[in-house]
């Protein structure tokens, strides 16, 4: 089930997208795999009417594939498409930081850094899961509190991407490694130093894209006859 409670019935595509989306970042929507408009319906206690209009959206954001006759899949992108998602990420990041830093209160910074502990007992447990959803508090955090919705929305255009195929089509990557990346951007957010803010930033992007990069099997030759192929993503 994509979530046990029953949602109403007056309930707006945009919150059955989120629940969609939220059982794909869960891994209960893995790559490749069928998101059935009438299970989906019956789940949360609506029609198919707003949970085909959900699906257009996530089709709309990249992460569901919808093709005639064979329904709705989870998108299995290329490695270059989430390797140039990842680029944009760290410039649209980088700005954030910038305006965010000014911004800062102590709440904030102490929620920044229950987000990294977070991580770090994730790490310590090998948790994948709940340090995906850290790290993703973590920046998502940032980003908001730059304070500026246009910059946020790209973002979150891009974000499904980097958490579902990060955690569940690259598998083993070190959680311990993944979870020190955000040491030095909360130090520097702590000290409101802008440039060492963003520096570390970059570093973490890079480190990361240049890990997945490694990981990640090279694009194959497109096959617009088909939907992508079933594989491990190792």
């Amino acid at each position: 089930m994509v979530v046990a409670r029953a949602l109403s019935r007056s309930l707006l595509a945009d919150q059955v997208k989120d629940r969609i989306l939220e059982g794909i970042l869960s891994g209960h929507y893995p790559p490749d795999s069928r998101i059935v408009e009438t299970q989906v319906a019956r789940e949360l206690g609506t029609s198919q009417a707003p949970v085909r209009e959900a699906l257009r959206g996530l089709q709309a954001l990249g992460v569901v594939e919808i093709a005639p006759f064979r329904g709705a899949r989870v998108r299995r992108p290329a490695k270059r498409e989430i390797l140039e998602a990842y680029t944009v990420r760290s410039t649209l990041e980088a700005l954030a930081a910038r305006l965010a830093v000014a911004r800062l209160a102590r709440a904030d910074l102490r929620t920044l850094a229950e987000d990294l502990d977070a991580m770090q007992a994730a790490a310590r447990t090998g948790d994948d899961h709940a340090l995906a959803e850290a790290d993703a508090r973590f920046h998502g955090r940032l980003v908001e509190l730059a304070g500026n919705p246009t910059l946020e929305k790209l973002w979150r255009s891009l974000e499904p991407h980097s958490r579902t195929f990060l955690t569940l089509v690259v598998p083993g990557a070190d959680p311990q490694w993944s979870a020190d990346l955000h040491v030095p951007i909360l130090a520097a957010l702590e000290r409101r130093d802008v440039e060492a803010v963003v520096e570390a930033l970059g570093r973490h992007f890079d480190e990361v894209s240049q890990n997945m990069a490694r990981r990640l099997p090279d694009d194959e030759p497109p096959d617009v006859t088909s939907l992508p192929r079933r594989g491990s993503g190792r």
